[in-house]
């Protein structure tokens, strides 16, 4: 996965490992994993959820932290319907 785009994101599960995380973030592997040890000990850092001895990182956190809001990138790929609704039957013009 090289360049990470917007629609990428959007067709992301809702957890991704860390190694992922790391790819979306641009950092090294070892580096998301000691962002992941600093939000287990102080609440700063990648966000992640303990699953036993896995570490998953909930995706609406990661696109927070990122500064993408998830509804807001949804509304931007979704063509705008507004203003363009068919007559309705009997009523054509």
């Amino acid at each position: 996965m090289g360049t990470v785009k917007l629609q990428d994101l959007q067709a992301l599960p809702p957890t991704v490992s860390v190694e992922q995380a790391a790819v979306i973030l641009g950092v090294s592997r070892s580096t998301a994993f000691n962002m992941a040890r600093q939000f287990l000990a102080t609440g700063d850092g990648l966000p992640v959820l303990r699953c036993g001895r896995r570490l998953l990182v909930p995706v609406p956190r990661l696109l927070r932290l990122l500064g993408i809001d998830a509804a807001a990138a949804d509304e931007e790929e979704t063509p705008h319907t507004a203003g363009s609704r068919q007559p309705e039957e009997g009523n054509a013009a």
